[in-house]
This record gives C-alpha cells, sequence and structure tokens, in this order.
C-alpha cells in the first residue's frame, strides 16, 4: 500500500504518519466542524466572527457584512426524479438567505457555483436559473457572480450569500440568557412530510410509463419542501418593534438541533414545551398516514428555514403583539436542553450530527 505524502513548509516532501484512523461517525458533524474550527485562527483584525455561527461577521467600518455558504449535492440533499430544477434555483438561494437572516441581518447579493453532469442539457440550466432569478426578485438580492464547471457525480449547487446589519443589532448564537423568552416563526416538521410524501409517491410510481402521483390535499407539506420561504419579514418586524433578539439562529437541521447549538454557543440550558410546538395540520395528517409521529418531524426535520430566536422576559408583550410563537425559555447553565411534556415530564433533546 502506497502512503500518502504532503509537501511541509520547506517543499520537502514527508509521508503521514499520523494516529489511529478517526471516523467521522465517532465525533459526529458538529463534532467534526468544531474540529476543523478550533485549528483555524483568524489573520485579519476585520474578521469579527469566523466559524461557529451562521455566518462569517466582517468589520467593514459603521456595519458588519455577513458572509456563508451553502452546499447542495445531488443525491444527497435533493432527488432530480421530483424536484423541478426552478423549484431547485429558488431553495438554494432561500438557504444561503436564511442564514445572513439568523444573523438579524439584511441579504443583498449572492454567488452561485454549480458543478454541472454532463447528462444536463443548456435549457436544463436555464430552469435552474429561472428559480435563482426569482428567489432573487423576491428578495431583492442581486445575482453577483459565480463559477461552473464539470461533474461527474451529479449536480452540486454552492451558494454564498452576502449582507449587512449594523453594529447594535447583530444576533449571534451566544447571547441567550436565563429566563429569556424562546421564539419561533413558523411551524416545523411540514418539509419533513412533505419529504416522506415525496418519497412516497417516487416509490408507487416506479416504473409506471404514466405516474399519477397523489398530492391531492398535500399542496401545503409540498410547498415546504419544493419551494420554502426565508423569514425576512420576521427581520423587518423585529427591527420596528425595536426588538434585538438576544441569540438567533435558523432551522435546518431540526428544531432539536438548533436548540443544542443556542445552548452550547450561549452557556445555558432550555426548557421547550411539547404543547406549544406549531405543527400545521397537514403535517399532522401526513403523519398520521405514514403512521409517523409529527413531533420528531418538528424536532428533527430540518428545512423549516424558520428563525429560533431568544429575547428578554422584558419583550413579552411585544413578541406577543409580533404573531411569533413562544415555545419556552432559557435556563441557567448545566440544566440541560430539555423537551417538557404536558404532564411535566423532561426529556433530553438529542439530535443527529450531535455527540
Amino acid at each position: 500500500m502506497v502512503k500518502p505524502v504532503f509537501l511541509d513548509q520547506s517543499g520537502s516532501l514527508r509521508s503521514f504518519a499520523g494516529p489511529r484512523r478517526t471516523e467521522q461517525h465517532d465525533i459526529g458533524k458538529f463534532g467534526l466542524i468544531e474540529r476543523i474550527c478550533s485549528r483555524v485562527e483568524p489573520q485579519n483584525a476585520s474578521t469579527v466572527k469566523g466559524c461557529g455561527d451562521d455566518t462569517a461577521v466582517i468589520d467593514a467600518g459603521n456595519r458588519y457584512v455577513l458572509l456563508s455558504t451553502e452546499l447542495l449535492l445531488e443525491g444527497v440533499h435533493f432527488d432530480l426524479t421530483y424536484y423541478p430544477l426552478q423549484h431547485l434555483g429558488y431553495k438554494a438561494v432561500v438557504a444561503g438567505i436564511s442564514d445572513i437572516l439568523a444573523m438579524n441581518g439584511t441579504p443583498r447579493q449572492i454567488e452561485l457555483a454549480l458543478g454541472i453532469p454532463a447528462r444536463f442539457s443548456v435549457e436544463m440550466v436555464d430552469r435552474l436559473y429561472d428559480g435563482v432569478r426569482a428567489a432573487c426578485d423576491r428578495y431583492r438580492t442581486d445575482l453577483a457572480g459565480g463559477d461552473t464547471t464539470a461533474s461527474v457525480n451529479g449536480l452540486a449547487i454552492g451558494v454564498t450569500a452576502a449582507g449587512d446589519v449594523a453594529k447594535d443589532r447583530i444576533a449571534y448564537r451566544s447571547g441567550a440568557k436565563p429566563n429569556d423568552l424562546i421564539c419561533l416563526s413558523g411551524d416545523l416538521g411540514a418539509a419533513y412530510m412533505g419529504l416522506h410524501l415525496l418519497e412516497r409517491e417516487k416509490r408507487a410510481c416506479g416504473g409506471q410509463p404514466d405516474p399519477k402521483p397523489k398530492f391531492e390535499g398535500h399542496e401545503y407539506i409540498l410547498g415546504r419542501q419544493l419551494k420554502p420561504e426565508a423569514r425576512t419579514d420576521i427581520i423587518e418586524r423585529l427591527a420596528e418593534a425595536g426588538i434585538v433578539p438576544t441569540s438567533m439562529i435558523d432551522i435546518t437541521d431540526g428544531l432539536a438541533s438548533e436548540t443544542l447549538h443556542l445552548c452550547k454557543s450561549s452557556g445555558c440550558g432550555a426548557r421547550i414545551y411539547l404543547d406549544r410546538l406549531p405543527i400545521a395540520r397537514q403535517t399532522h395528517d401526513m403523519a398520521e398516514e405514514l403512521h409517523a409521529d409529527p413531533v420528531v418531524a418538528a424536532l428533527n426535520g430540518g428545512q423549516d428555514y424558520e428563525l429560533l430566536f431568544t429575547v428578554p422576559l422584558s419583550k413579552q408583550q411585544e413578541i406577543f403583539a409580533l404573531g411569533v410563537d413562544v415555545i419556552g425559555h432559557v435556563t441557567a447553565a448545566g440544566t440541560g436542553a430539555m423537551l417538557v411534556t404536558p404532564d411535566g415530564s423532561e426529556i433530553a433533546l438529542k439530535a443527529p450530527g450531535w455527540k
């Protein structure tokens, strides 16, 4: 077996002679991210925040510039058997914009990098960009550049989003304090159940010359999966009310995972109340059809692109006036992140990617 080699700083070839092999699942997705970030130190004073939040934060004088990157891979994040290219282009932009919103910022530009497989025609690329342009128009964001290359492993989409925020209005993951209210911008689990509906109909229609998937009555959850929206309205309403969240994150990996992120970054615990979780009627109905638990969809489903944020208890009336859901409160460090059932029992929140 040939050992891999690398060039050291002097230009000499050296072989890798590291410790035992560590599998990714041994430390989890977020353990891997933390490991990577721990080895990176900013070289420029203008880098206020690098790894560890929804975006990087760059000091640009009187405002902060926000930068984020999302990577979507065919076969991992989407299936072109049932995913219209226009919707995919739209969703890719929303994924980037949502990260900017999670810092209480305003999206300004995106850049799009594509790995295009040989089976794609020019017209297929056009349809993808139709969706990109539609999202840019919807959110008043400029497509400012990008890159294209060939791909041998399916379609790959890289989105870099840029935005900005006033320095006194930025919201990190790390500012939550005990007794803060935990707020949520909308219902959860719909995108996850929409995905399961699409997968079910893919299996049912497989091999049919004229497939007729059964989507009637499920339009809402299909829309949440195929063409989600970023919650710019919430950022605007918070600004109008003069509220700056003490912490914030967007929900892409499920409520449980994002709550764990806020707790870890803020050094606190949390209590999320089961009977306060907003779950849409169609999400409940689809879960019943599939013999699934809608609460699991809400906690671990992901791709909802809602905003999870905390505000001081003193802002309770203003938050209620905004129409967002208050689903729990922040607790002291060491108390854990718990789901509280109607009978008062507490269940520790767990999520994929965490160890």
